[in-house]
């Protein structure tokens, strides 16, 4: 068993390797290092995009914990105050990736375990991505992302990103912007119209877990501050919430995108930047149960199962392979991406202990499950 030095050295050696996305490799080789030398893994490689992979065991249940090893960008000076680490992702996610690296390290009941560092989550995905390529077969998932010690996350919601161009066809000087429409402005009426619509039919709840959001996130246009624009960028993020599939979303707006290009006589073009489903575990499979029963073990209290408005890695492995798959680990997610971000040692620790007692109870009752089945 790693002791809490170890334990804490380790984390504060993989905050001080500053990773914003796509650049992982000097983390992934540092893991990969540790696996090999300290931590008793029996394979151990870095894949084509970067992601290092490194299993233990054999047989079934075969179960997966996933962490990222890329933050966003912003470095942060290391330090231990108060009881805190901070750094950057010291919450988003270095403290889970490397507390469910060490809870691997010590797992010794039936099954199989992979544990993956993959890259470029704050980005594009491309770690995960490849990752389901490899056609893993995996029986249950853990994706480490700070939850908060005693709370579980079992639902996202789904995401599509649009990159939409507004085009008003012509400019004019800006000293007479009477003679051509302004493509920065129409965007902002192409907006209004478009966000009302699509809010009506599908944000009709106040809950914010199962209601759809739409924001305007990027904008560009414009090109010389004497001529009225006439082409306008914007990008446009939608959160979808489970139930609704994205491509019944893209449908209506590409229907309301040509009524009101129409409407406004300008000309409106779009490009799917992201499409993503929303996803949701399974509340009584055996790893929400089993993740469940470690915290009441370790904390002695019951857990709390969290959806939340965001969308992860876990969409992406749930839906493309359809397993359970929950989303935990220590952190709080306020603090990430912030300028204080940090992640309380104690509970650091407290989580290898909990993802120790959950590898533990997955085995147990898989096998049970598996054993009543062919009874």
């Amino acid at each position: 068993m790693v002791s809490s030095a170890y334990a804490i050295e380790l984390l504060k050696r993989a905050l001080e390797i500053y990773t914003p996305s796509r650049s992982e490799a000097q983390l992934a080789n540092l893991i990969k290092e540790k696996c090999l030398d300290d931590l008793g893994f029996e394979k151990v490689n870095i894949d084509s995009v970067g992601n290092v992979i490194a299993t233990k065991g054999n047989g079934t249940p075969r179960i997966l914990l996933c962490g990222h090893m890329d933050t966003v960008p912003g470095q942060i000076p290391v330090r231990i105050d108060s009881g805190f680490l901070f750094g950057r992702g010291a919450s988003d996610a270095k403290a889970p990736l490397i507390s469910m690296l060490l809870a691997c390290s010590e797992f010794k009941q039936r099954g199989t375990i992979i544990f993956a560092g993959v890259v470029d989550e704050e980005g594009n995905a491309t770690g995960i991505k490849e990752l389901v390529k490899n056609n893993l077969s995996i029986d249950y998932a853990i994706f480490g992302e700070p939850s908060g010690i005693n709370r579980i996350t079992i639902s996202y919601k789904g995401r599509i990103a649009l990159k939409l161009t507004c085009d008003v066809l012509d400019s004019a000087h800006a000293s007479a912007p009477w003679l051509s429409k302004n493509s920065i402005e129409e965007v902002f009426e192409v907006w209004k119209l478009l966000s009302a619509e699509i809010s009506a039919k599908y944000d009709k709840t106040d809950k914010k877990s199962n209601s759809l959001s739409l924001s305007l996130t990027e904008i560009s246009g414009g090109s010389s501050h004497n001529v009225t624009p006439q082409k306008c960028k914007v990008t446009i993020d939608i959160r979808v919430p489970n139930g609704v599939k994205c491509l019944e979303i893209l449908n209506h707006l590409d229907t309301s995108i040509r009524n009101i290009s129409e409407m406004r006589k300008v000309k409106i073009t779009y490009r799917i930047e992201d499409m993503t489903e929303a996803f949701e575990a399974d509340h009584s499979s055996p790893l929400v149960r089993a993740l469940s029963l470690s915290i009441l073990d370790v904390c002695k209290v019951r857990s709390v199962l969290l959806r939340k408005t965001g969308t992860g890695d876990m969409n992406v492995l749930g839906n493309s392979l359809n397993i359970p798959v929950v989303t935990y680990g220590p952190g709080e997610p306020h603090v990430s991406h912030s300028k204080d971000e940090r992640v309380e040692i104690q509970s650091y620790l407290t989580s290898i202990e909990i993802y120790n007692r959950a590898l533990f109870h997955i085995s147990r009752l898989h096998h049970n499950k598996t054993g009543k089945r062919t009874g």
